[in-house]
């Protein structure tokens, strides 16, 4: 008993210091990178408002959201808390900015995080299809996977298409020189990762998990998770000349030898650093390797911060 409350007092005081340690590099360097004052005027069409003529897919910074179908996850109060990483629906993410979704599936089609199960998929497809029929011009990228424990979906390719199959952009390395017009009317990168079924290949309309990459780092320490995502970033190529998608991720995650366990309060830990880490981008020239940069709980000035880069390079400005 003594052995346990010692791990966790030293516990807390590691998570104490490493709140600081980002803390104290945000008072020293602040906020500061090219456009970084920048706000689209309408989140919901801000990649219109970038002039998709001239917009390449390669100088996108696409914000995204982790876990992303997990606002009705579980049951309220209950088990809720230990899952859910968003607060608002796949369709209110997108219209609030959000251009790259995380969806979690298993056998029966149900969305889930972990061994807890939400909505049937259909609620997704639908909200996006609801988003793309109220803008011209806006891009996704969709990733659907089979949850870590579970079996994947029979014939979920199929279903995927079925549904999909107008908007779908196809697997295609030159899609990574395209401007956005030149996709067009063709919305959705849809990404499937199957846990043992076949892996669409190229040319198909469904897109490999090869195409989509991470370094996933467990930790709910905040300044040991924003150091990981700078170095796995300063070991990439540039993101002009990648023929994959890759994505950092601004949270932390809840572990079960620690008290809290609930998603909100530990992802708060790192969640206002965004802008520390863009900053922190430029500052040891690696900004060019990044791209997709996702959160739990995605706001506004989240999605700004992702929308003011891409604003920077498509001036020429980063």
């Amino acid at each position: 008993m003594g052995s346990q409350v010692s791990k966790q007092v030293a516990r807390r005081k590691a998570i104490t210091t490493e709140k600081r340690t980002l803390y104290d590099l945000h008072q020293s360097c602040g906020e500061d990178f090219p456009a970084c004052a920048f706000r689209p005027s309408d989140r919901k069409n801000w990649m219109d408002d970038l002039h998709p003529e001239k917009l390449q897919i390669s100088k996108i910074v696409w914000p995204g959201t982790h876990d992303s179908a997990t606002d009705r996850i579980g049951i309220p109060l209950i088990t809720r808390p230990f899952a859910q990483c968003q607060s608002l629906s796949v369709y209110l993410q997108l219209v609030l900015g959000t251009r790259v979704l995380d969806i979690r599936v298993q056998k029966d089609r149900r969305v889930c995080h972990g061994i807890l199960v939400s909505y049937n998929v259909d609620v997704v497809i639908n909200d996006v299809k609801k988003f793309l029929s109220e803008t011209q011009s806006e891009i996704i990228i969709l990733e659907m996977r089979t949850e870590y424990g579970h079996d994947d979906p029979p014939d979920f390719d199929k279903y995927l298409v079925d549904q999909l199959g107008q908007f779908l952009i196809h697997q295609n390395d030159n899609v990574f020189n395209k401007t956005i017009s030149e996709l067009l009317p063709r919305r959705i990168i849809c990404i499937w990762k199957p846990r043992s079924s076949p892996q669409p290949k190229s040319g198909s309309p469904l897109w490999s998990s090869g195409h989509l990459k991470d370094d996933w780092i467990d930790t709910d320490l905040p300044s040991t998770k924003f150091e990981s995502n700078l170095k796995y970033l300063s070991e990439l190529p540039p993101t002009s000349s990648r023929k994959f998608f890759y994505r950092v991720e601004n949270t932390v995650t809840p572990r079960g030898d620690n008290p809290v366990v609930c998603v909100r309060p530990v992802t708060e830990r790192i969640h206002e650093f965004a802008r520390l880490f863009i900053t922190q981008c430029f500052s040891r020239g690696i900004a060019d390797r990044l791209q997709i940069f996702s959160t739990d709980f995605i706001d506004e000035d989240f999605v700004d911060a992702c929308v003011a880069v891409t604003y920077a390079r498509a001036g020429g400005k980063a």
